[in-house]
């Protein structure tokens, strides 16, 4: 096991259209696209697709699109830890203009304890705070073992304060922000009083807030992608993730610079893409973005 990610998994349906219909009206979308979804499952994806393959621990149904799932992990080669739930998870994403608007429904009701995995080997684990127990489980047993821990602080959970005692990288969305009350530069305080080693609160357009390992906190802007390119920015904090977390595993000794800005280019080319899998980038996309549309950091 190279590493180990613990989420939700959702079927995406990524759909481009004029508008949405209403009342009795219908319409016929421009677009569309159908991919594996949720946070650390995408995040999964693109690490593995980046050369480093993990094992991904997720809810797990036993109907077509569990079945579906299960073929996508297979074509990728990711080992899948599945606890099972009665129905699959859906998500239905709307682009428009930079922004997505996202349906969801949901069964994270689990019907067994979570496994028990033998981590020997884990370089790093990567959480988005879905199955609470095990995000707590293997987090503290990673910071036991000595693996790089990493958090995905998309939104407030209810173990979240306690969960970050135990990560070493946590890099939140403004949503988090926003449901704690905290501006960025606050929410870094909070996450440096946590223990986190290295924290950063991406801010879509104005790219990333952040500090290093000495607590030195400056802004990474994001790259100038034309707006013209931009097809769906669904995904793309997922695959900033899973790009850092491959570039720690493929670079353990590089500094976070690196890791961050090499997962930039990653993001930058998701949001070229329609849908998750048709957004993963290779080394060799990544390395030409970062040719392409060179962006310095600056400090805040």
């Amino acid at each position: 096991m190279h590493a180990l990610f613990i989420g939700q998994t959702y079927i995406d349906v990524t759909l481009l259209a004029d508008g949405m219909p209403t009342g009795d009206e219908k319409s016929v979308a421009r677009d569309y696209a159908v991919s594996f979804g949720g946070n650390a499952v995408t995040a999964a994806f693109a690490c593995a697709h980046l050369g480093i393959v993990p094992d991904l621990l997720t809810s797990l149904a036993d109907d077509w699109l569990g079945r579906m799932f299960l073929d996508m992990a297979a074509k990728y080669h990711v080992p899948i830890h599945g606890r099972k739930v009665r129905r699959s998870s859906l998500s239905f994403i709307f682009p428009n203009n930079g922004k997505r608007a996202i349906l969801r429904a949901r069964d994270d009701d689990y019907l067994h304890p979570l496994p028990s995995l033998n981590i020997d080997g884990c370089r790093a684990l990567h959480l988005d705070g879905h199955q609470a127990d095990a995000a707590i489980h293997y987090a503290k047993l990673c910071r036991s073992n000595g693996v790089l821990t990493s958090l995905d602080g998309g939104g407030l959970r209810a173990n979240t304060h306690d969960l970050l005692e135990y990560i070493d990288v946590a890099i939140v969305a403004e949503r988090l922000c926003e449901q704690m009350n905290l501006s960025a530069e606050g929410m870094l305080d909070y996450l440096k009083s946590r223990g986190c080693r290295i924290g950063g609160v991406t801010e879509g357009e104005r790219g990333m807030l952040w500090y290093n390992e000495k607590g030195v906190v400056s802004r990474m802007p994001a790259l100038s992608v034309p707006r013209d390119k931009i097809i769906d920015t669904s995904g793309a904090g997922d695959m900033f993730h899973g790009a850092y977390v491959a570039h720690y595993l493929e670079q353990p000794h590089a500094p976070w610079e690196d890791h961050f800005a090499f997962a930039r280019a990653a993001s930058a080319h998701k949001i070229q893409h329609l849908g998750n899998e048709a957004g993963l980038p290779t080394q060799a996309d990544v390395l030409a973005l970062m040719k392409r549309y060179p962006a310095p950091l600056v400090a805040a």
